[in-house]
């Protein structure tokens, strides 16, 4: 979930909780909405009705006002008393989407634990996956990207700087092509030139090329860094390439990643390119080099 949802979620629920704040006040239709709240109202009216045989005629009353819609008089009431509430307690919304977020945080990070154990292998140590930095390096960094994602354009300046200043670091690389056909196109070309040792080298110019990056341009980007093209377009259809592409597809939706760029540091993910990403993945090394990685 997005910020803005969790946000516009926030918000649903402070008002939701006013109007059950709002219903508490309104008699027989505070014990209505409460009721279909799943909260029950206190009040011997509502213990009565609970205790009464189903075939009696309190139960039969209290079922008649309980399926009733809020007349005109009490929806004009409830409104009233949710506005004067929020314009009182502001803050209500704040404090219920930061909780909201906070939950949801707790929540992905136990979906991101569970996901990084039962899928540690194909992460950290598949063998097709494409490899930068250092291949027995002790921390991983993992990078889902597409080469027309303009925030892994973005992103490439930092992720270059930093196997350049960490010689222990493993970058697994996982081509994700999500955007458009040209991604796939471009994704197909990268990974057959590692056929021909030169992977990271297409990978670099892909990611610098200006504009859509697809088989065309592709195609001239590793042309000048010396491969051979006749070979190269046989190995884009290879069934190898095919299959990482889709091993990779599979593996980003077990993940729940849902765009690009996205990293791992060890078992911390780091979404989008923040401004920061290179300290935000030597912080998350140099944390892991102190105190492990449960399944790295």
């Amino acid at each position: 979930m997005t910020r803005a949802a969790r946000r516009l979620t926030g918000i649903r629920l402070a008002f939701t909780a006013a109007i059950v704040v709002a219903s508490a006040g309104l008699g027989a239709g505070g014990l209505i909405a409460a009721d279909r709240a799943g909260h029950p109202a206190a009040g011997s009216g509502v213990q009565l009705a609970q205790a009464a045989p189903t075939n009696s005629p309190a139960a039969a009353a209290t079922a008649g006002a309980l399926s009733s819609p809020f007349d005109a008089s009490q929806k004009a009431a409830i409104e009233a008393i949710i506005k004067e509430y929020l314009l009182t307690h502001p803050e209500l919304m704040l404090d219920v989407q930061a909780a909201l977020e906070e939950r949801m945080e707790k929540i992905q990070a136990e979906k991101l634990k569970t996901a990084l154990a039962d899928n540690a292998s194909e992460i950290f140590r598949s063998p097709d996956a494409p490899i930068a930095g250092n291949p027995s390096g002790d921390i991983p960094v993992v990078e889902f990207f597409d080469y027309n994602c303009g925030y892994c354009k973005r992103a490439f300046t930092d992720i270059a700087k930093l196997i350049e200043v960490d010689p222990k670091i493993k970058l697994v690389l996982k081509e994700l092509p999500i955007l458009s056909k040209a991604s796939e196109e471009a994704a197909r070309v990268a990974l057959a030139a590692k056929k021909q040792g030169k992977y990271w080298e297409v990978h670099r110019a892909l990611l610098t090329v200006r504009g859509e990056v697809n088989e065309q341009s592709s195609l001239r980007a590793a042309e000048k860094v010396g491969l051979d093209i006749t070979k190269l377009k046989k190995d884009m259809a290879s069934d190898e390439v095919t299959g990482e592409i889709e091993r990779v597809r599979d593996l980003a939706r077990k993940m729940g990643i849902q765009g690009t760029p996205h990293f791992l540091v060890g078992d911390r993910a780091i979404p989008g390119a923040p401004g920061n990403l290179l300290d935000q993945i030597r912080g998350h090394a140099a944390d892991l080099r102190k105190n492990g990685c449960s399944v790295c």
